[in-house]
């Protein structure tokens, strides 16, 4: 995937700012790829070019250089065409693994802050995404009533929030271990 397309997403969903865009991009692709606002406002450049988008200045811009943008048709077809491609398997690339199978052979490694510290993370994080799942979709209304978009936003979330809720029972199970073991 590029950031390209990650932008192309949320530009239909609403034309903005390349502010605008990297503020909403923060609060809602970014849990999932994340990018840091130069990078969107290189790839916005870029994707211009390429005649994905194109920007105009809005008429509360003032004497600022504020740009809005919007997807092309071109654009459209360009994120159509590659949301229809097989995606890869995420590649899991966790550096704390390396360092527990480095405390396997040496045995004198003590990981078991760093494992509290994890779990804190997750918790905190798990959090924020139920506080977002009960603001944005459990507000007294079934789920079965949501549009098809919030429907399938909300199960991104739902993603989130098993991959949070599993980080911290695996990262409880592996402090019982390491308590367990004799090191």
């Amino acid at each position: 995937m590029s950031l390209s397309h990650a932008v192309l997403t949320s530009l239909i969903e609403k034309s903005s700012s390349g502010y605008d865009l990297a503020r909403r991009f923060d609060k809602s692709i970014g849990y999932f790829w994340h990018a840091t606002h130069q990078q969107i406002y290189r790839e916005l450049g870029r994707m211009e070019a390429a005649g994905w988008i194109a920007s105009s200045v809005p008429a509360d811009a003032g004497k600022t250089r504020k740009r809005e943008y919007h997807v092309l048709p071109e654009g459209r077809a360009e994120l159509a065409r590659w949301a229809a491609e097989p995606a890869a398997p995420m590649d899991l690339r966790d550096e704390f693994m390396v360092k527990l199978r480095a405390d396997a052979v040496l045995g004198e490694v003590d990981l078991q802050t760093e494992l509290q510290r994890r779990i804190a993370l997750h918790q905190d994080k798990l959090g924020h995404y139920r506080e977002i799942e009960q603001r944005d979709f459990l507000n007294g209304k079934p789920l079965t009533h949501l549009s098809r978009e919030a429907r399938i936003h909300h199960m991104i979330l739902k993603k989130g929030i098993m991959y949070e809720e599993g980080s911290i029972a695996w990262a409880r199970e592996m402090l019982q271990v390491l308590a367990t073991l004799p090191g």
